[in-house]
């Protein structure tokens, strides 16, 4: 590995490491054992120092070691961690990350402006060490020149390649001729030195004259690439061992590769010293040091013993080993995959769900048994295929919700408030085209209530609630969608006062009979707010808006149930995937419309009483929409009679009247375009097997329709009934 890819590791595991550090340090808040959190963050910026000293980035050195300091403190017990100190790591660790990026970037020395951001963060840990006035540079300590000086900057070799090669006893059966690669090798620059080692070389007794023994060891100045120099050795890679050292690699390179022919050692070393690769110094040294051969724990004994290194950065060591081998043999079974590539998956078994459709109905007008059995087979294959595919998209919400731990802490914070989030539900898997998409929309329900929902810390004593506000993230599976819920333990909605900001703006007529479900879904009108003054995050009447628009856009719904004083509590519903569901046809007149199949729960044959909009299932009053109504359909109804569809949504049932029941299918959504956005009760559309569009049905929108009116029908009725007593 040369330096850069180097670099790119360092900077993917600071990432990693940052991560972890905020994740603990925001964790400290809610537990009482904090000993091995406190560690862990140590660890963190421990091994960020030592990682950025490697590779001369003095100024992320600079700023780290401070943090290092303070931790250090915190972790022997001489400094307490509390609140304030918390939200400065915090900070310190954003400013860490921002040095990353930029070293990302190419900046590999600071800046002024860099030294600007870090300056009041150095001068809050320095006030906190007790030491305000000392430089950066004062706290971080002159590098020690001792044997591990080398290790920590990282000295590199000559600039010349240095090619191991031992060639296989099958070379000269094969006609190749081990001198030819030495010839070829001189045509791509100079060969500054070479090693022939024949030290393999069997007794004569012993000997096969027909099989090659020969092994050197070069240096060559040249300006081609390693892949350029591996080409000369393409036809014997099988069969031979190559070692290939790019110019000016680490020492730490060098000596691997002298350990690794121990019989010849010494000579290798001497031909690595001529050239400059080594140092005399660095050589004795490796070839009086048998380290390699020691195993990883048994080495660390030896370097805590002779105090070389802390404990705990011994043990931070030896957990990182076993991080990165269990990563190692997770990554073995797994191949990352582009999003682009799994989109154009989804497609084409789009296209294949739409293709079989087309030959299964060929096959039944057919009448070929023969043909209807493979094609029913064939079926249930893309099925499979299509639910391995799907499986490929899903992604846990978990990385999502885990987002907001950092802004619950900074934004009560900012609130003067007590708050902490609880989460549930971090495994429910979606698909990951919904998760990136929903982050936008939960930041601003979560902001909201912390903002407007949960009471100060004085307000809550006062009216019997403990000091700390809650917030809670869940989700979970229901009917073929998935519910995130964003549930508050604060003062609740006041109904009397939505209701009264939407008569004055004019959007509920005075009078009107709303239900609670009806007055709560007020505040995601445009502009609406109920806010008594504006703050830095809500007030405005901008957002919850947004919220709705976004969430809708995404074919889901979203709601409010609260209590006064207890609560509130904004559900969220969205399906599980937007590509390909399971379908159930049904025809009105000669128009085709699909249902979503999770969202049924039986088909029931028609019976009602004439001008009544609902019926008696099975001791339950069940409303229902006629989707002729509806739709404004022509036409006679068909001999066979009606049948209703009885939907599920939200734990509420309504009936759908169809004419006639076409059976299950496998359901491409298609978008309908921008053209139609606002038409109600369809969702998207899809094709059939015949080549002809059908329209998916928009299962939320009809049930609440139904409930809706339900709900009117029986305030009406009560209001009349009052109103003749």
């Amino acid at each position: 590995m040369n330096l850069d890819q180097a670099l790119l590791v360092f900077i993917a595991e600071s990432r990693e490491l940052l991560e972890d550090m905020e994740s603990s340090l925001l964790a400290l808040e809610q537990t009482d054992h904090k000993t091995e959190l406190i560690n862990s963050i140590f660890r963190a910026a421990h091994t960020i120092k030592g990682s950025s000293g490697i590779f001369g980035l003095d100024h992320v050195v600079a700023f780290t070691h401070v943090v290092e300091n303070v931790l250090d403190q915190v972790r022997a017990g001489r400094l307490p961690i509390g609140d304030e100190l918390v939200a400065t790591l915090l900070l310190c660790r954003d400013h860490m990350s921002s040095l990353i990026d930029g070293v990302q970037s190419g900046q590999t020395e600071g800046d002024a402006q860099s030294n600007e951001a870090g300056a009041p963060l150095l001068a809050a840990l320095q006030k906190v060490l007790g030491t305000a006035g000392v430089s950066a540079a004062a706290l971080v300590p002159e590098r020690e020149v001792d044997t591990t000086q080398r290790i920590v900057d990282k000295r590199v070799g000559s600039d010349h390649w240095h090619i191991s090669m031992q060639f296989g006893p099958e070379v000269l059966r094969m006609g190749m001729d081990p001198l030819s690669f030495i010839r070829y090798l001189a045509t791509l620059g100079r060969i500054v030195d070479i090693l022939t080692l024949v030290d393999g070389l069997p007794s004569a007794s012993e000997m096969e004259p027909e099989s090659c023994y020969l092994a050197y060891e070069m240096e060559l100045d040249t300006q081609v690439d390693k892949e350029t120099i591996e080409r000369a050795f393409e036809f014997v890679q099988d069969d031979c061992r190559v070692r290939i050292l790019p110019p000016n690699s680490q020492v730490e390179e060098y000596i691997r590769l002298i350990k690794e022919s121990p019989e010849v050692t010494e000579r290798v070393g001497e031909l690595m010293v001529r050239c400059g690769a080594l140092t005399r110094q660095e050589l004795d040294t490796a070839l009086n040091t048998q380290a390699d051969s020691v195993p990883p724990r048994q080495l660390g004994s030896i370097l805590l013993e002779q105090q070389a290194v802390p404990a705990e950065v011994m043990d931070a060591a030896l957990t990182k080993q076993k991080q990165v081998k269990e990563v190692q043999a997770q990554e073995s079974r797994s191949v990352r995959v582009d999003a682009d590539k799994l989109d154009q998956l989804i497609n084409l078994v789009g296209e294949l769900i739409i293709a079989g459709a087309s030959v299964n109905m060929i096959a039944h007008r057919a009448r070929v048994v023969e043909l209807q059995e493979a094609t029913s087979k064939l079926t249930m294959l893309v099925e499979e295929v299509r639910d391995s595919a799907l499986q490929l998209r899903m992604v846990k919400i978990g990385a999502t919700f885990n987002r907001f731990q950092r802004v619950v802490h900074d934004v009560s914070r900012d609130l003067g408030k007590d708050i902490v989030l609880m989460i549930e539900g971090e495994d429910t898997e979606l698909d990951k085209t919904v998760v990136e998409k929903i982050g936008d929309p939960l930041m601003h329900l979560v902001r909201n209530s912390m903002d407007h929902g949960i009471e100060s810390a004085e307000l809550r004593i006062a009216r019997g609630k403990p000091a700390q506000g809650m917030l809670m993230l869940n989700a979970y599976h229901d009917s073929g969608a998935i519910v995130i819920t964003v549930q508050d333990d604060g003062g609740g909605l006041k109904k009397d006062r939505i209701l009264a900001k939407a008569i004055e703006r004019g959007l509920v007529e005075a009078g009107q009979h709303l239900s609670d479900a009806e007055i709560y879904a007020l505040v995601f009108e445009p502009g609406f707010s109920t806010a008594e003054q504006i703050t830095n995050l809500s007030g405005r009447g901008v957002g919850l808006d947004v919220v709705k628009r976004n969430i809708t856009a995404l074919r889901g719904t979203v709601s409010l149930t609260s209590e006064e004083g207890v609560g509130t509590m904004t559900t969220v519903r969205l399906p599980l995937t937007l590509a390909i569901i399971d379908g159930f046809l049904v025809e009105v007149g000669k128009q085709v419309y699909a249902i979503p199949l999770d969202m049924i729960e039986e088909c029931v044959a028609y019976t009602a009483e004439p001008e009544h909009d609902y019926t008696n299932l099975r001791g339950e009053v069940l409303p229902f929409i006629r989707l002729r109504g509806l739709f404004g359909i022509k036409g006679n109804i068909g001999t066979k009679g009606e049948n209703i569809v009885v939907l599920k949504y939200a734990g509420q049932k309504a009936g759908l009247v169809v004419d006639t029941l076409l059976g299950e299918f496998q359901t491409v959504i298609k978008p309908l375009g921008q053209m139609f956005s606002q038409v109600t009760c369809i969702s998207g559309s899809t094709i059939l097997g015949s080549g002809d569009v059908a329209l998916i049905l928009d299962v939320p929108q009809l049930v609440r329709r139904c409930i809706s009116r339900q709900s009117r029908s029986a305030a009406s009725a009560q209001h009349h009934l009052e109103a003749q007593i």
